[in-house]
């Protein structure tokens, strides 16, 4: 066959497809050298003197790409630890906690306990100022049928019961590590 004859030829099976050095070479982008190289590591699949297996070559380059590629990213391929990463990441959790140690004992953090303990003391003191609405307003709404009277006395006792929720102080969250800095007023 003369150069060019194969042009417009299909290929549909390149199971049995052997190539030189020099066509694979040419296609993984290194030297015939490096291609005989890699045929003695048993990366490249070597049919014949200087003829190598396509398919399974192409997979195995393709392999051993991943395996370098993963090698060089993961953390340590070994498994074993490396003591300043590790020493690294621990001092940098310390820096954390102490970091979130300071806010809490600033006030500017709370944690979820105190939060939750006031908040729950709030909402009950309003819960019942709710309820006790309407023990209050009956007795002063009694043989009243005054529709402006009976709103006046019901939303006085409604916002009464929402200045309970009003009366917030930031203090109230403070948690027994707080302590007053420089930058505190009051």
């Amino acid at each position: 066959m003369a150069k060019g004859d194969n042009e417009g030829v299909k290929l549909t099976d390149v199971e049995s497809l052997t190539v030189s050095a020099a066509v694979l070479g040419d296609i993984f982008g290194v030297s015939d050298r490096r291609i005989r190289q890699m045929a003695e590591e048993g990366i490249i699949s070597r049919v014949a003197k200087g003829r190598y297996n396509f398919k399974e070559s192409v997979k195995n380059y393709i392999l051993s790409l991943k395996l370098a590629a993963d090698a060089s990213t993961s953390e340590n391929p070994d498994g074993e630890l490396d003591f300043n990463e590790e020493k690294a990441l621990h001092e940098r959790v310390k820096r954390h906690i102490s970091e979130l140690k300071l806010q809490t004992m600033k006030g500017e953090l709370h944690k979820a306990e105190d939060v939750q303990k006031v908040m729950t003391d709030m909402l009950t003191a309003f819960k019942t100022r709710i309820l006790n609405i309407p023990a209050k307003a009956s007795p002063l709404l009694t043989n009243r049928s005054e529709v402006g009277y009976i709103k006046d006395v019901l939303m006085k006792e409604v916002l009464e019961a929402l200045n309970e929720l009003k009366e917030y102080d930031p203090k109230m969250f403070y948690s027994d590590e707080y302590v007053d800095g420089p930058d505190d007023e009051e």
